[in-house]
């Protein structure tokens, strides 16, 4: 067993777990965060993508261990309290999910998307949200719905950082 120390969503988290434990289950098991959902168990599907310091991992190939002292954002911790994260609102907008399983792993890769796009001064076409979406598995949508509410939520996730500013 190995204490791992966490900030998950914002708040700091300590546990000690096997070393063998799944951040993934460390998520859901532990901290009883089930909005990361396990379709594959082996990074193929995506359904599982939290942001672990920003960035976009695949949490079932990932050991909690390993990540000790890291920030973790899950899709319980993307919306403000009772209002939903752009890229939340878009998908429901948009349509974007029939059964649900893949939506939080393609919420969370949108996010991701649109940040590290915004970041590097580069376009966010249709064709770049297909691309970057291959890690993704959604078997209901048929993708159009779901690349349709990414293109929106960066337009709006734009919109806030100008507010911002």
């Amino acid at each position: 067993m190995t204490q791992v120390t966490l900030t998950v969503n914002g708040k700091s988290v300590s546990r000690d777990v096997p070393d063998t434990m799944l951040l993934s289950e460390f998520l859901r098991e532990e901290l009883r965060l089930t909005g990361t959902h396990v379709g594959c168990d082996t990074s193929q599907c995506g359904a599982c993508v939290v942001h672990l310091d920003g960035r976009a991992v695949k949490s079932c190939t990932a050991l909690a261990v390993a990540h000790s002292g890291s920030a973790v954002t899950t899709i319980e911790g993307l919306a403000s309290g009772k209002t939903l994260h752009p890229m939340q609102e878009a998908f429901n907008e948009h349509h974007g999910l029939q059964c649900g399983f893949c939506t939080t792993g393609m919420i969370m890769t949108g996010v991701d998307m649109v940040n590290r796009y915004k970041a590097a001064g580069k376009a966010l076409t249709p064709e770049a949200i297909r691309k970057e979406l291959e890690g993704n598995i959604c078997r209901c949508t048929g993708y159009h719905n779901i690349v349709k509410a990414i293109e929106d939520a960066a337009t709006r996730m734009d919109g806030m950082a100008q507010a911002a500013e």
